[in-house]
């Protein structure tokens, strides 16, 4: 490294000058105002490494979760303030950097333990999106630790985007309100038959059949999710009503419902994948039943399906996005009438806002129970994750479709009925 190069100057120059964060370095080096709310600390010589070495947006997140990076306060602030150069390092960043510090850290070091092989190497798992390599990508990010899933999700065990009544209701008033209003959109009554495809920790299955009289069968490819949920019915006494499977969503046989809840299982899918898995859930359903899918979307078509770097590698692997249109669109062409789009963006930014505030306040919890590395690619996930529903770079949607019957009438009432 040339000696009037620092290790935070460099890191000024690929971060950007910010008033709230300050970069301090194992050389001693510091750069950015004092007295900042954040503080990233570059903790070790890899950290370099990492960023010469790596791809994209592999870099920053290999170096964090590795602890070369830290970040002394909160991790959302400093990925707001540095969000127009978080992203990846450009040709010239990179050009810059090797003039600075000469080729040795060009060598390529293994990452971190948590990260996932290449889509190209997974395919020992299978091809993408067939059963077992499905089942490997859900079993990767779903069955790290029930505990630390409870650590994370609050009382509520709801992964999915809450829904808040007001601005200042909580968590679990908010994925409460969540639950009901899938309820209220399809339309449940007593004695009607739920099927919630992948279910989680089922609480959509424990509301649907406590507040609502129906019988609810959930399924899902995570055995931890299926476990813990099914105990969870018999514990609150709803197991005559209520059961929750370790099954892909595929492999269901019943059929005949009167309604359909996917709730965060569309990105597991593949944008290839939809029309079949409509078809699929619409074959499910009486004439009149209603189908409620929410789940992520991307802002518009011209944004790529596929998750890369980070996301793929370590959180969603084999995850894809598709606009709502296009969802829409696979909804109408599987026989079902959509009838009603919502977006819940906001409030996707808000629940993970949540989540990170939980993790934070059980950072020792989490660590003892899922280890240091994995919690820190939560951690980074989550505020990244919330940044970006803010920015509007990813979007939450539900979108209601029924299945007419044969004179084209859909049992729907003439306006929605729902309270929103």
């Amino acid at each position: 490294m040339a000696e009037t190069t620092t290790v935070g100057e460099i890191f000024e120059r690929l971060l950007g000058p910010s008033t709230e964060v300050s970069i301090t370095a194992y050389d001693g080096s510091t750069s950015g105002p004092a007295g900042t709310p954040v503080s990233i600390q570059v903790r070790s010589p890899l950290a370099l490494t990492y960023l010469m070495s790596s791809p994209g947006d592999l870099g920053l997140a290999r170096a964090y979760v590795a602890g070369a990076i830290d970040v002394d306060g909160d991790l959302y602030t400093a990925l707001r303030a540095l969000v127009s150069q978080v992203d990846q390092l450009s040709a010239a960043d990179r050009l810059w950097l090797l003039r600075k510090l000469g080729p040795t850290h060009l060598r390529r070091v293994a990452p971190p333990a948590e990260e996932l092989p290449s889509r190209l190497k997974r395919t020992v798992d299978g091809l993408r999106h067939s059963k077992a390599r499905d089942s490997s990508a859900i079993s990767n990010h779903y069955d790290v630790s029930n505990r630390f899933y409870e650590l994370v999700l609050g009382p509520s065990m709801a992964y999915t985007c809450a829904a808040y009544p007001s601005a200042d209701a909580s968590l679990e008033e908010a994925q409460a309100h969540k639950f009901d209003l899938v309820c209220r959109k399809l339309g449940l009554r007593p004695g009607m038959r739920l099927l919630d495809v992948g279910c989680g920790w089922g609480g959509m299955v424990e509301h649907a059949v406590a507040n609502y009289g129906v019988e609810a069968l959930g399924v899902t490819l995570s055995r931890e999710q299926a476990q813990w949920a099914q105990k969870d019915i018999v514990t609150k006494g709803l197991a005559d009503k209520a059961e929750v499977r370790h099954l892909d969503y595929r492999d269901v046989t019943e059929t005949g419902f009167d309604a359909v809840s996917s709730i965060g299982l569309t990105e597991h899918i593949g944008a290839r994948n939809l029309p079949s898995y409509f078809r699929f859930l619409a074959g499910k359903l009486k004439p009149h039943g209603r189908l409620l899918n929410h789940c992520i979307t991307n802002p518009d078509t011209s944004v790529a399906h596929r998750s890369r770097g980070f996301i793929d590698r370590y959180v969603f692997p084999d995850g894809e996005l598709e606009a709502v249109g296009e969802i829409t669109t696979a909804m109408h062409d599987s026989g079902l009438e959509v009838r009603h789009s919502e977006n819940l963006r906001e409030h996707y930014a808000t629940t993970l806002g949540a989540w990170c505030a939980n993790l934070d306040a059980n950072w020792d919890a989490a660590v003892a129970e899922a280890g240091a590395g994995r919690s820190r690619v939560w951690a980074l996930y989550m505020a990244a994750c919330r940044l970006a529903f803010e920015r509007r770079e990813i979007e939450l949607h539900q979108v209601l479709g029924v299945k007419v019957g044969p004179d084209g009438d859909s049992g729907m009432p003439l306006r929605p009925d729902w309270g929103v």
